[in-house]
């Protein structure tokens, strides 16, 4: 018999979500991460939740216990360049098009679920030595041996080889939380510009914000006071909002690295340690959570949860929208952050031509709020 019938590898939000998601379902689960238990509550990162996220962690039963910032419309424009296009959330009738929790208060919560349900979660145990068998996956917890049918990966990042695909932005974000002179009135800003766009996402009563520009310029703006850093910022979203001040900023690369397939012998790989995505439209953790629901509804009356049938399964109905955020995503960087005169005038015209036409604008707002196949 083995210790376990699904491990999960990492306790941050992908991970408990998964596991909270199993819950009832009789399979025994445990949840192992090498960092102790507040290490993810301390998270400083802001995660823009969809609309189809927020219901799936209604269904989890907490979505209630987060401090969430609804978004109510989204600007969208280009700097340089004529067009623009604005989301409405009252034009789709939803309550909002998404919303921005931060991702340790996310944590926090999950985990709160997650002890409350009687899940096992074994903080500071690191897990090594992973290898697929026949019927079972073997491995070591905290130096013990280890014994499950299905492991799923939800820690790090995709790492290298063994099949992951990576580009290189060669671009740098710049997060900080920034404040508004007047209030954000629930509205997002993302202007795009020739290095890359500038994120205003309504936190509380600020904004989180996330600017994405070249090394060399991070470098340059890294270097910069606070004063001389909003004033950048404030000419970069031009005279749409006035901004009164910003606070610390925290600096990161950015990449784009996948795993083609997230299936494997035994074995899934889910959020971040599946793909690491460019910011760009806040799809990352969205993609995650809808490659959770998935996992756990394929799992829930599954005899034995790493069966290759059932992982396949699961893969091949994941296919389609893990592909097409995957490239979504890729697309905006390569089409908007680029200096070329006529590419800018067919943004221009895509933007223009995107606020003209009401249907087309609710594809797109679907598309990000429930994810290829617009599930609710």
């Amino acid at each position: 018999m083995t210790d376990a019938d699904i491990l999960i590898v990492g306790g941050g939000p992908a991970g408990l979500a998964l596991a909270l998601s199993l819950a009832g379902t009789g399979h025994r689960t445990v949840v192992a991460d090498a960092r102790g238990r507040d290490a993810v509550a301390a998270d400083p990162r802001a995660l823009a939740l969809a609309h189809g996220s927020r219901l799936t962690l209604e269904r989890l039963g907490v979505w209630r216990d987060l401090p969430a910032t609804a978004i109510d419309t989204i600007h969208v424009s280009q700097r340089g360049g004529f067009g623009r296009t604005v989301l409405r959330a009252a034009e789709l009738d939803v309550p909002a098009l998404g919303h921005v929790v931060p991702a340790g208060a996310l944590a926090a919560a999950l985990r709160r679920a997650v002890d409350a349900a009687g899940i096992s979660v074994r903080d500071d145990t690191p897990v090594a030595d992973l290898a697929a068998e026949s019927g079972l996956v073997r491995a070591t917890l905290g130096g013990q041996p280890f014994t499950a049918r299905l492991v799923v990966r939800a820690e790090g990042g995709p790492g290298e080889g063994d099949g992951v695909r990576t580009r290189d932005y060669g671009q740098h974000a710049l997060i900080a939380e920034v404040t508004p002179r007047d209030g954000h009135g629930h509205t997002a800003f993302e202007r795009f510009t020739p290095e890359g766009p500038l994120a205003l996402l309504p936190s509380g009563t600020g904004y989180a914000g996330v600017l994405v520009v070249s090394g060399e310029t991070a470098d340059r703006l890294a270097a910069l006071d606070d004063a001389a850093f909003l004033d950048h910022l404030q000419r970069t979203i031009g005279h749409r909002v006035a901004l009164a001040a910003v606070g610390a900023r925290t600096r990161y690369p950015l990449a784009l690295r996948y795993r083609p397939s997230a299936a494997g012998p035994r074995t899934v790989w889910l959020g971040n340690a599946a793909q690491t995505l460019h910011p760009v439209a806040g799809q990352g953790f969205n993609l995650a959570l809808r490659d959770v629901f998935a996992l756990a509804t394929t799992l829930r009356d599954a005899t034995d949860p790493g069966d290759a049938a059932v992982l396949a399964d699961w893969a091949r109905g994941r296919r389609l929208d893990r592909a097409g955020t995957i490239g979504f995503t890729d697309a905006l960087i390569r089409i908007f952050a680029n200096d070329c005169a006529p590419l800018s005038a067919a943004r221009g015209l895509g933007l223009a031509a995107l606020d003209l036409c009401a249907p087309l604008r609710g594809f797109v707002a679907r598309r990000m709020m429930y994810g290829a196949r617009a599930w609710p």
